[in-house]
């Protein structure tokens, strides 16, 4: 639709996640009314994250070093092991300060019909992981949709026979949430995962 260069830029913003056709062409016009200062800022952070940013050894999180910081931390239980999809869930998980463990990023989650099987994950990893006998608990926090039911059930299969504690992340109702607006699955977890309450 656009000339050249700017048509490159387009397409190529298109090819982001999440962004679309109309955010695209936004944030190409949105660059070329920018200072160039801020643009060549944008370059640069690019151009830094792909040389610098590499995958943990040990857990598969982002890191600058070998291993990243959550691993190299002395204060966290070696014992507990919070398997997550994808580097941005340590972070959600983090903001929560709940848990004092360390993690697993699997790469993804089970999803046939995107070709990915569980030899497209880092499960290997895990199970080499796991082999020492250091930890005893396994939290599986996957996401509560299809795959990540799939990967969570797959895993679990796997890990309890290994006489781990494992265990999955509670579902439900959303916190300011309204019943009538739940649908039945969410519900449902509610149900599965009440606490009773002791006054």
């Amino acid at each position: 639709m656009y000339e050249g260069a700017v048509q490159d830029l387009i397409d190529e913003l298109g090819r982001l996640p999440g962004v679309g056709p109309k955010s695209a062409q936004r944030i190409a016009f949105h660059i070329l009314s920018a200072d160039p200062a801020d643009v060549r800022r944008l370059s640069d952070a690019l151009v830094e994250v792909k040389r610098r940013v590499r995958f943990c050894e040990v857990c598969g999180n982002v890191a600058q070093e070998e291993q990243c910081r959550v691993c190299r931390d002395p204060r966290r239980s070696p014992a507990t092991i919070c398997v997550v999809e994808e580097p941005k869930d340590v972070v959600a998980i983090e903001r929560t300060r709940e848990f004092r463990g360390k993690y697993h990023v699997l790469g993804g989650a089970i999803n046939p019909i995107a070709g990915v099987g569980p030899d497209d994950l880092r499960i290997a990893q895990l199970m080499s992981r796991l082999a020492d006998g250091t930890v005893t608990e396994v939290i599986l926090a996957t996401d509560p949709n299809v795959e990540g039911e799939a990967t969570a059930t797959y895993l679990a299969r796997l890990l309890v026979p290994m006489g781990l504690t494992v265990s999955r992340l509670a579902s439900g109702l959303p916190v300011g949430g309204d019943l009538e607006y739940a649908d039945e699955v969410t519900l449902g977890r509610a149900f599965e995962g009440r606490r009773r309450i002791s006054a």
